[in-house]
């Protein structure tokens, strides 16, 4: 009788320890550029559980700027980050060993709009001559396209504006409200906010003028990429069911889900805001990061003499996750 309580004891042990290991989860520590609601699909994916029936543990950390994301992923402070894809190229420039390689495209477009001080009825790309202006910092995505854009307007931004690009990101509202500044790239959902505060009116879309790129990108050393090659998988398996629920769902219904991220924004300013970025396709609805949007980000950098040289695209772009998965 003992050593059949043994064995059932023994058993039991067994099947727990087993249980446990099945229920294990993976932590992974994520790094986002900045809190946006340009980034809702990466939300959804944290609210809905996505991550967590992929065996994920995201912890999720705002490193707030791209130079200290990218030192956040270099230093391994993160495992993986959402930042600009220009910044790969900038790492890769320095010949790193153990460079940065973007796999699961967030969004496809620019996220940012031209915000107006005191707009016209009518506005025309025209009013920008000779208008201070307040611009995003150099080198970085809303700032290259921007400047990509108003050159296809034919405006020089260096000889045709008042150009000011010395202000920090997260102080270019303040700074915009207060100062004598007539128009500023604004993401959403500050673009909306200055709208219904009366404080200036959104006159056009950067992203809708500039075409397809992308613009926000989840990246990771490749390093991390030969080892964790399950792991990073199920990120992706995970970003890609959010980026379908996104494309199926109601945008009120999506700002419910990610209002937690922006409690002092108003759940009906967070639908508009993101309706806005659905309606000019802005969020990805896959993770594959194609060839000609790549290429199209390499022209635009080009065009804004940040090009450090050549960026290939089989280097710095793995879509082997992204195919397997999306062929699932």
């Amino acid at each position: 009788m003992r050593k059949l309580a043994c064995f059932i004891l023994l058993i039991c042990s067994l099947l727990l320890i087993s249980a446990c290991n099945q229920n294990k989860m993976t932590q992974i520590d994520l790094a986002e550029v900045t809190r946006s609601i340009f980034y809702a699909p990466q939300y959804v994916a944290l609210e809905k559980g996505f991550f967590e029936e992929e065996g994920l543990e995201v912890d999720l950390q705002t490193t707030w700027g791209g130079d200290t994301t990218m030192t956040a992923l270099l230093s391994d402070s993160a495992d993986i980050a959402l930042v600009g894809s220009e910044t790969s190229i900038y790492v890769y420039a320095q010949d790193s060993r153990d460079y940065a390689v973007n796999f699961a495209q967030l969004t496809q477009t620019d996220g940012t709009f031209l915000v107006a001080k005191d707009a016209d009825e009518e506005f025309n790309w025209e009013d920008l001559r000779d208008s201070h202006f307040l611009g995003q910092r150099v080198g970085g995505m809303p700032q290259m396209v921007g400047e990509y854009v108003l050159k296809q307007h034919d405006i020089n931004p260096q000889e045709d504006l008042n150009l000011v690009q010395n202000i920090d990101f997260a102080n270019i509202p303040g700074a915009f409200a207060s100062g004598d500044y007539e128009y500023v790239q604004l993401f959403e959902p500050t673009a909306s906010i200055f709208e219904a505060n009366g404080q200036g009116e959104i006159v056009a879309s950067f992203g809708e003028e500039s075409g397809q790129v992308p613009y926000t990108v989840f990246m990771a050393k490749q390093s991390f990429l030969d080892e964790e090659e399950e792991t990073v998988e199920a990120f992706t398996r995970a970003i890609y069911k959010a980026q379908q629920w996104v494309q199926e769902t109601d945008s009120l219904e999506i700002a419910e889900v990610v209002e937690p991220y922006f409690e002092d924004t108003d759940v009906e300013m967070l639908a508009n805001a993101i309706d806005r970025y659905k309606q000019q396709g802005s969020f990805a609805t896959s993770p594959l990061l194609k060839e000609d949007a790549w290429e199209n980000l390499k022209d635009i950098m080009d065009e804004a003499g940040e090009l450090p040289g050549d960026a290939p695209y089989e280097d710095l772009v793995n879509t082997e996750y992204a195919e397997r998965i999306i062929g699932e």
